[in-house]
């Protein structure tokens, strides 16, 4: 779950997160260098938007806020700033790029170090996706960003947000995928479930769909935490072991059974 920049984290909305499911969200720092020259600041610390954090439902942790900055790209020279060694880019969790040209795309996918690449959903796309540099940025464990706020405001950005989303799903089979909000208001919010079954509209199956409100989700975090660190993050995961009543009996217990 991302929000916009000018979204304001009030009690009633930390209670809405918490209570549609999520137990993570993003605050987005938008800088669009088309409109005037701006410089990367460091990101807004949670303590400074509220003094406590919701317990999230079902589980006795605090919901998480990580920090996410989104670079609006038209032009070659924007990239530089992700070259640069600026010490506040590092600060971020996760860097997410929105190229305008498919140019920008294709060098967004296959040179620049960032987490996301965000796909515009509110208008027709300019160019057409292509094979290589999407499967390009899969290799390199680059997400895209699909927004579904966009789809339940206006018809018309619905279709285009549907379209887009199609185009993209043709190239890339519905892998690295994620969708998230851009909410601005706390009525722009949906479910995770609501969200999995807008993912079926883009043309997600159902696996990949929850995948893109989950899992690839945290894998977007792991990217940033590689990312920042220069090394790499080691994620382990218990794998379920089967059972006796299915038949599966542990290798001391058929040495047993065999004597």
């Amino acid at each position: 779950m991302v929000f916009q920049s000018p979204f304001r984290l009030d009690p009633q909305t930390e209670t809405k997160c918490d209570w549609v499911g999520y137990s993570t969200v993003a605050i987005n720092h938008v800088i669009d260098f088309k409109e005037k020259k701006q410089e990367i600041v460091k990101p807004i610390s949670p303590s400074e938007l509220f003094p406590s954090l919701p317990i999230v439902q079902g589980k006795s942790k605090p919901i998480k806020i990580v920090t996410r900055l989104t670079l609006v790209v038209s032009d070659p020279s924007h990239c530089n700033v992700l070259r640069s060694t600026s010490t506040n880019i590092r600060l971020y969790d996760i860097i997410a790029v929105f190229p305008k040209t498919e140019k920008l795309f294709h060098v967004a996918c296959t040179n620049l170090d960032v987490d996301l690449i965000c796909i515009n959903v509110t208008e027709k796309l300019p160019f057409y996706f292509r094979r290589p540099p999407v499967n390009m940025a899969i290799d390199r464990g680059v997400y895209f960003e699909l927004l579904y706020t966009p789809a339940i405001k206006d018809s018309t950005m619905r279709r285009y947000t549907i379209s887009n989303a199609l185009s993209l799903m043709q190239i890339c089979k519905g892998k690295n995928i994620i969708i998230s909000s851009a909410a601005e208001r706390p009525l722009e919010l949906r479910g995770p479930y609501d969200v999995a079954n807008l993912g079926l509209l883009f043309g997600l199956s159902e696996s990949d769909a929850k995948a893109a409100i989950s899992t690839n989700c945290r894998a977007v975090l792991l990217h940033g935490e590689t990312r920042k660190t220069a090394f790499g993050v080691v994620y382990t995961k218990k794998t379920p072991r089967a059972s006796e009543e299915e038949g599966v009996l542990p290798v001391c217990k058929k040495a047993k059974t065999e004597v």
